[in-house]
């Protein structure tokens, strides 16, 4: 790993791309407007960035739709689209380190894992359907003898991806490669927070070979640019990831204009069940405290409920409460810290809100302040409440901060009904070293995802998503491909 003056050194030398990128080219916004894309680890500003507002999204989805219509990409050879994006995974690649600044120096995100992990996973998913778009078969339905019926899939069309501030590229990536496979154009939404590697991507499609128009990039507020594309009549779909909150919104936005499709990937409070019977408890600490202070809280799947068996709850709160002790809270440029600043000076006042009430529900086992207030940073303490009540504040309510809320329970019975009590259904886990057990308690969890001994578990070949509130639909795997393919079936009448 590389030194805190190698990426210092680095950082002084990007040059960020300030414009929206439409049908091709970098352009200004229609009325010239700007706003601040600021660094969260010391508060200042890192660029003013093209303010796209109605007018914009309007050009770039009359863009997007000339692109399609034209047929250079919807209509090109699985093998050709399959080329242009490899050459588009190998130029992420080739910028590995350019993109992993711009993530860092406008998310907050740990140089050392947009460098080793966000940056080459996100060059890995982009390949991994680059690879399965010319490996997709349709179908011969049975039919009489004489008839052929055929059922195809095709592209939908305008796609407009919404995408949150905690993964700014992959998160990208987790639409749009899916969504350019199958054949679509494209409109990108980054969040206001996190613009700045969506729009070199934008560029680095270009240089791949990506026709004008498939891809463009409008950076802005939601309430303007994300909202018009919500409400557009001429986007097919609408790909999203963000809080619960917003994805309602779309809902609205889409049943108000076209009633285009609607994929959301909305909030969680994902609970980490730990029973008596995992003899390992320090495997178990470890895990707990990579599942709810990885990326400083601020993951949708983060395990922010601890629901532990009584009888070992006081040994693992020690456990986590030592490891904690050892966490590196500071600038995420520097390869030694273990944990960086949250996204803006609003959050952190969010978290620490969430404190407060903490302070009046329950019992405070660690932390609770902000940190490094003199760098002008976000940075707050990792956080935990003991003794938290199942109807309490905090053990409902999505904080996206390092805040763990702990709970302790008798049986089985009663941890899988305090898991499940929750209007969230994204993710959960389950430590216990029996197997019948983890056979019983995976089926009666009402999440997307179990991880069974580990936290978060995923991978590009496995499907993504939530149920009830978190959402529906999946991001990776090739179910992926379901949300941005219609099926077609086309009947041929015998003699």
């Amino acid at each position: 790993m590389s030194t805190l003056t190698h990426w210092q050194q680095l950082a002084r030398n990007v040059e960020p791309r300030r414009h929206a990128f439409i049908d091709g080219a970098f352009v200004d916004a229609a009325d010239g407007d700007e706003f601040d894309t600021v660094n969260p680890a010391n508060g200042l500003v890192l660029a003013r960035v093209a303010r796209g507002r109605a007018v914009d999204v309007d050009r770039a989805v009359a863009a997007a739709r000339r692109a399609f219509e034209s047929g250079a990409w919807s209509r090109s050879a699985p093998a050709h689209r399959k080329s242009v994006l490899l050459a588009l995974a190998d130029r992420i690649r080739e910028h590995a380190d350019e993109l992993a600044l711009l993530d860092t120096l406008d998310g907050g995100k740990l140089i050392s894992d947009t460098s080793t992990i966000d940056i080459p996973g996100s060059a890995a998913i982009l390949q991994w359907y680059a690879e399965a778009v010319d490996k997709l078969y349709g179908e011969v339905a049975p039919t009489a003898a004489g008839d052929l019926a055929i059922v195809t899939r095709e592209p939908l069309g305008v796609i407009g991806a919404v995408v949150p501030w905690n993964y700014p590229l992959e998160m990208a990536i987790w639409k749009l490669a899916p969504a350019l496979a199958a054949g679509n154009s494209v409109v990108l939404k980054p969040a206001e927070e996190s613009p700045l590697s969506a729009l070199r991507l934008a560029e680095l499609a270009a240089e791949a070979g990506l026709p004008d128009g498939v891809l463009n990039v409008v950076p802005g507020y939601g309430e303007e640019a994300g909202r018009a594309l919500g409400e557009h009549p001429d986007v097919d779909a609408i790909a999203f990831t963000g809080s619960t909150a917003v994805g309602k919104m779309f809902l609205s936005y889409a049943g108000a204009s076209n009633m285009k499709q609607v994929w959301l990937e909305c909030g969680g409070k994902s609970a980490n069940l730990v029973f008596a019977d995992a003899a390992d408890l320090d495997r178990v600490a470890d895990r707990a405290v990579a599942g709810i202070y990885a990326c400083s809280g601020q993951v949708c799947s983060a395990n922010s409920r601890l629901l532990v068996e009584e009888s070992v709850a006081d040994d693992l709160m020690t456990r986590i409460a030592e490891r904690v002790t050892a966490l590196r809270v500071g600038d995420p440029l520097d390869p030694a810290s273990t944990m960086g600043p949250l996204i803006s000076e609003r959050q952190l006042d969010r978290v620490l809100g969430y404190v407060d009430v903490g302070r009046a529900e329950a019992t405070l086992a660690f932390g609770g302040s902000r940190l490094l207030e003199e760098s002008g940073g976000y940075y707050v303490q990792p956080t935990a409440f003991i003794e938290v009540a199942p109807d309490a504040t905090l053990a409902r309510e999505e904080v996206f901060g390092p805040l763990l809320a702990v709970t302790a329970f008798r049986t089985e019975r009663e941890a899988v009904a305090l898991a499940n009590a929750s209007e969230y259904g994204l993710a959960a886990s389950i430590f216990t070293d029996s197997l019948s057990r983890a056979q019983r308690v995976a089926p009666a969890l009402h999440v997307g995802t179990v991880s069974v001994n580990t936290v978060d578990a995923l991978d590009v070949t496995t499907p993504f998503g939530g149920v009830k509130q978190s959402g529906y639909g999946r991001d990776l795997s090739l179910h992926a491909l379901d949300k941005f393919t219609a099926l077609k079936t086309t009947w041929f009448a015998g003699a």
